[in-house]
C-alpha cells in the first residue's frame, strides 16, 4: 500500500490527532475525506454546520472536540455569543450541569482568543 504523506492538518489540531495524523496519513486522509462529502451531502450553509458540529461535541461530553468546533467557529468569524447560545439551548437536553461544563469548554478558548 503507498503511503500518502500529503496531509492538510488543520493548524489548531492538538498534538495526539497530528500524531495519528502523521503516522497514519492514509487514515487521516480518508476521514477529512468523509467528512468532506458528509458536509456537501446537504442543505446546510458552513456556519450552521459548525454550530451543530459544536453541539454534537458537546452532546458528546467531549471537551477536546468542543475545543476544536469552538476555534474552528472563531475562525469562522462566528460570534462567541453565538457559541455560548447552544452551551445554553443544551440544557434542556443534557441537563444544567453538563451544560455549564460545555460552557467553560467553549470560554476556555474564547477568553483565550479575546484576552
Amino acid at each position: 500500500m503507498s503511503r500518502d504523506t500529503d496531509l492538510e492538518l488543520p493548524e489548531e489540531m492538538s498534538e495526539q490527532p497530528t500524531n495519528f495524523a502523521n503516522a497514519n496519513p492514509e487514515v487521516w486522509n480518508a476521514y477529512a475525506e468523509l467528512g468532506s462529502a458528509c458536509s456537501d451531502a446537504g442543505p446546510l450553509d458552513r456556519d450552521t454546520q459548525r454550530l451543530v458540529k459544536l453541539a454534537l461535541a458537546i452532546a458528546s461530553e467531549s471537551e477536546g472536540a468542543t475545543h476544536s468546533h469552538v476555534q474552528r467557529a472563531l475562525d469562522q468569524d462566528i460570534p462567541p455569543e453565538a457559541l455560548k447560545h447552544v452551551a445554553a439551548l443544551s440544557i434542556p437536553t443534557i441537563g444544567f450541569p453538563k451544560a455549564m461544563a460545555a460552557l467553560s469548554w467553549i470560554e476556555d478558548v474564547t477568553d483565550e482568543e479575546s484576552g
